[in-house]
């Protein structure tokens, strides 16, 4: 059963624009506010100060479900001293929650605020349901590009079982294609560390749908660490995955991770014999089984070259 689309879902489609107003000046002139979402209904000096004003800051606190768990401690500084300089200039989206305002917009600028040491914020208060606070949550962080690709894949998999809305539905919410939203949502197939490694930027979302094709969970995280690892390009990541499942066998990914390993070995062994090559004055072979055997093959061509050779391997034991 789907949800029917509310005026507000619709407004959402098209940016938070259509609920916050854009500028609110800095903290002294937070009242000069244009009435947002209301296009041709006038609203007076009064009115407006109803709509937006300044509280506390200890009085406003973070949702805690809202999709954005991680901030950026470098951004956040930016934008505090902005803020020390011009003052906040879109007031923070709350609801009452009678003890003190929940954060339903705007967490990045009251993190800002209180690194910038202010002691007042202008808010909005609005009255929502919880699925209008997900859309919103979800819509501001999506239109600055905060959340990270698994934080946005677990908020539209909310909105799609939590609120029984399609993907159609979310992808017009949030702007974004159906084949964007539905591409998103298959990331969290991915394994827990995979997702993990996703978040920590190891991988990209081009290397993690790559990834997808492999069911198995621990042949997708051997293959992401080789991936980070290797520093991979998504073509290369591509180019493994086929590889592995042409193999067929979990096992055989140590079997690709060995032909690596050779292919690297015979770099380095190639660079060693030309060293040799030139520190004795002969052809030098090496010949290895991997990296801790083999044999080395010195070429001598006459008795004189033997002799000399003997005498340079007795000098190294003094």
């Amino acid at each position: 059963m789907s949800v029917k689309k509310s005026g507000l879902g619709k407004g959402l489609g098209k940016g938070l624009d259509s609920l916050i107003p854009d500028k609110v000046g800095s903290a002294g002139n937070v009242n000069k506010v244009s009435s947002a979402g209301n296009a041709g209904n006038e609203k007076t000096a009064e009115e407006a100060k109803k709509e937006d004003f300044m509280v506390n800051i200890n009085m406003v606190e973070p949702n805690r479900e809202q999709p954005r768990k991680k901030f950026d401690e470098d951004a956040l500084l930016e934008l505090s001293e902005s803020i020390k300089q011009f003052g906040i200039l879109q007031p923070l989206l709350v609801q009452d929650k009678e003890s003190y305002y929940e954060i339903v917009a705007g967490e990045r600028r009251w993190r800002a605020a209180k690194m910038a040491g202010m002691k007042e914020i202008p808010i909005i208060v609005k009255k929502l349901t919880p699925q209008e606070k997900v859309e919103i949550s979800l819509i501001e962080n999506i239109q600055r590009e905060d959340l990270n690709p698994i934080e946005e894949a677990v908020a539209f998999k909310r909105l799609l079982t939590e609120f029984h809305l399609k993907q159609d539905e979310v992808a017009e919410r949030v702007s974004k294609s159906r084949t964007a939203v539905t591409n998103s949502m298959r990331l969290l197939k991915l394994d827990e560390k995979v997702q993990q490694m996703l978040i920590d930027e190891m991988l990209t979302t081009g290397h993690a749908r790559a990834l997808l094709s492999i069911d198995n969970h621990e042949m997708q995280f051997t293959a992401a660490q080789k991936i980070f690892d290797e520093k991979l390009s998504v073509r290369e990541t591509e180019k493994l995955v086929k590889k592995i499942l042409n193999d067929g066998q979990p096992q055989k990914v140590k079997d690709v991770e060995q032909e690596e390993e050779f292919k690297r070995l015979k770099v380095v062994y190639h660079d060693i014999e030309e060293k040799m090559k030139q520190a004795l004055g002969t052809k030098v072979i090496i010949n290895y089984k991997d990296k801790n055997k083999g044999k080395i093959e010195i070429e001598y061509y006459d008795s004189n070259q033997l002799e000399h050779l003997f005498e340079m391997f007795q000098t190294l034991q003094k």
